[in-house]
């Protein structure tokens, strides 16, 4: 078996969540493409060794991996390109550690990111986009295990700092800025698209403010409405994960998004 042994010249996310679940539930929904697209983005994946992984992430376009550990049900790893002229690769390993009394641990190792300023706003970006994910995974694995949501992932760009980002965003929608965990959430906004639940965790932070909810509209499933990033740019989403037939929306909120957060003009050559 081959395990990641990172250089001294790269960086590495290693989180880890306790999940309900037995180690085949877990390994379903961190290494197959329905289970992933249930808690992540709309994913294919090639269940082998070698095998094609294909990631939706909507306006921002698809990126491709590769399969380089296929250890069903503990181990998988995902390598794909960086992003970067280096020749880098980040690779993501996942592990699924099973516990007494029905739950285990799922350990995610990011690697191959790069040393210098190159390399912080991805470094620090997708240490916040995984420690949100992980918890939405926790979520899902809770309310939803065995079951496979559509995924739909609308976003936008606004001005930072994340607290301006945050209020605004909040304001168009129709939310208070300030809701706590058991709160109901429903949007209220003009022309918003409706979304109600209970929310699980209510956080803010200078990089991250965020709701994540129990839906029971537009359809049951998850969601989360965050703000993502602590610079002049800050990441706005309403990502959900819906079950049963009902249709999803995507273009609903994508037109809202245009209209309350276009994306900013090209600078001036």
């Amino acid at each position: 078996m081959t395990e990641l042994t990172p250089s001294p010249e790269t960086r590495t996310i290693d989180l880890s969540v306790e999940v309900p679940g037995t180690p085949e539930e877990v390994w379903d929904a961190v290494a197959t493409g329905p289970g992933i697209s249930s808690w992540f983005i709309p994913c294919d994946v090639e269940p082998r060794e070698g095998g094609a992984v294909t990631m939706d992430f909507g306006t921002s376009g698809e990126e491709t991996a590769r399969v380089t550990a296929w250890e069903p049900p503990r181990r998988v790893v995902f390598e794909g390109p960086g992003g970067k002229d280096d020749g880098r690769k980040l690779a993501y390993e996942w592990l699924v550690e099973g516990r007494d009394g029905g739950t285990c641990v799922v350990r995610l190792v990011n690697s191959g990111f790069g040393p210098g300023e190159e390399w912080d706003g991805d470094y620090d970006g997708m240490t916040v986009g995984w420690t949100l994910f992980l918890q939405n995974l926790r979520l899902y694995l809770t309310h939803f295990r065995g079951e496979h949501a559509r995924a739909l992932t609308p976003m936008a760009q606004a001005l930072g700092p994340n607290a301006q980002a945050w209020e605004s965003f909040c304001a168009a929608l129709g939310l208070s800025p300030d809701l706590q965990a058991g709160d109901r959430l429903e949007t209220s906004g003009a022309g918003v698209p409706r979304l109600s639940g209970v929310i699980d965790v209510a956080e803010r932070s200078e990089a991250i403010s965020q709701y994540r909810l129990l839906l029971d509209a537009p359809a049951r499933g998850t969601a989360f409405v965050a703000a993502e990033g602590k610079g002049d740019q800050v990441a706005l989403s309403v990502w959900l994960y819906l079950y049963g037939d009902v249709t999803p929306g995507e273009d609903a909120w994508t037109a809202w998004f245009a209209e309350h957060f276009p994306a900013p003009a090209p600078a001036d050559a």
